[in-house]
């Protein structure tokens, strides 16, 4: 593991009670890494999404990001969920505003910084437009660009393509990898998706089912954008799902 990594999770353990939920669970990841985690239905996502950020306290073990303990208070952390949550009252531009006004950016940087996220999701053209006047597909991509404007230290995804048809997800991958790769943001993104996993991730972890472990690391060294039909692609699609098969 490298003592460079921008997150470090330290033998992480939740137990409520008699029931443990996360079992000693260690990773790195690496600034700027995108990282999926392929689960299982049920095998702790929310008590580990909470941990990550601080909202639940560990049984056990530590969490730091850039080599400090973390500390909402202190790190950016960012949430992107499969829940619709762009502001309503707010406009497009507005809502990719708002962080980064929060945080009392200057105004010089804001401007930019939303400009280029604007242009990079296409949504210059309705940056005037309220989210209910604009598709589902479009609204998430308002939320996806307000996380990634606010420069996260980590930016937490967790399935925010559930509830969309397999075209507009292929959509927004690639809008996401480009985005990630530009910004150079750090990334876990949540899936039980193994196409999706395969298609996005510089390296997956596939958890096991409660009492949860790490069960393997798949690195992943494909450029973007993939081939999902190439071999390479299919073999490793068909490996992660050989290690996930819980019956």
């Amino acid at each position: 593991m490298s003592s460079q990594a921008k997150v470090k999770v330290r033998n992480l353990t939740k137990s409520f009670g008699d029931l443990t939920v996360l079992d000693n669970i260690s990773f790195d990841i690496e600034k700027g890494e995108f990282v999926c985690i392929v689960e299982p239905t049920g095998c702790g996502k929310t008590t580990f999404l909470n941990l990550l950020v601080k909202l639940l306290e560990p049984t056990s073990g530590n969490i730091f990001i850039d080599g400090k303990e973390a500390d909402p208070k202190i790190h950016n952390l960012s949430f992107v969920f499969q829940e619709q949550s762009a502001f309503p009252w707010l406009t497009v531009e507005q809502n990719i505003r708002f962080g980064q006004e929060t945080k009392k950016r200057p105004k010089q940087e804001i401007n930019q910084v939303t400009d280029y996220i604007l242009g990079m999701l296409g949504l210059k053209e309705c940056r005037d437009k309220y989210p209910h006047e604009l598709s589902a597909s479009t609204e998430q991509r308002i939320v996806i660009g307000r996380s990634f404007a606010m420069k996260p230290d980590l930016l937490l995804m967790d399935e925010p393509y559930g509830q969309m048809d397999l075209k507009l997800r292929y959509y927004l991958e690639d809008e996401v990898i480009r985005l990630q790769q530009a910004t150079k943001s750090t990334v876990i993104f949540i899936t039980h998706n193994i196409e999706e996993a395969v298609y996005l991730a510089d390296r997956c972890l596939i958890l096991s089912q409660k009492p949860t472990k790490i069960k393997e690391e798949v690195r992943i060294d494909m450029p973007h954008p993939r081939d999902v039909a190439s071999r390479e692609f299919i073999e490793l699609r068909e490996y992660i799902t050989e290690k996930i098969k819980w019956w």
